[in-house]
């Protein structure tokens, strides 16, 4: 079942639908989701906390004893189980992790990727000078 089909058959609306994409969609994707609706910029900025730390220092004790739960699957931490099972999603469309963290992940896991480089794409776009 397409993702968007599932989400207008428990009732969202088509502009609901849009931010829930967007937001699943451009938050490995830094600097743009800050800009556009708040529930996309508050989906990554929980990826960034959780994730990446980012803001943790600036959490009070409280709100972080009150976020952390001890992992739901034994073993690593949720942290470590992104990173050991993103490249996997992403293998099979490498070119998707351009332009975002996603091609962090596979350089990392995955000694066969290689990442597509921006100014190499410029120079060999076509254009004559």
């Amino acid at each position: 079942m397409q993702r968007r089909q599932f989400l207008r058959d428990r009732g969202l609306d088509d502009a609901t639908v849009r931010k829930v994409w967007l937001s699943i969609a451009l938050h490995t994707t830094p600097g743009v989701p800050e800009f556009l609706d708040p529930e996309i910029a508050l989906v990554t900025a929980g990826v960034e906390t959780d994730v990446l730390g980012i803001r943790f220092a600036t959490t009070s004790s409280e709100d972080a004893r009150n976020a952390v739960q001890p992992p739901p699957i034994p073993g690593p931490t949720s942290n470590a189980r992104y990173c050991r099972r993103s490249p996997t999603a992403n293998r099979h469309r490498p070119g998707s992790t351009f332009g975002n963290v996603n091609a962090d992940v596979l350089a990392h896991f995955d000694p066969t990727f290689v990442r597509d480089d921006f100014v190499d794409i410029i120079l060999k776009n076509g254009w004559p000078e």
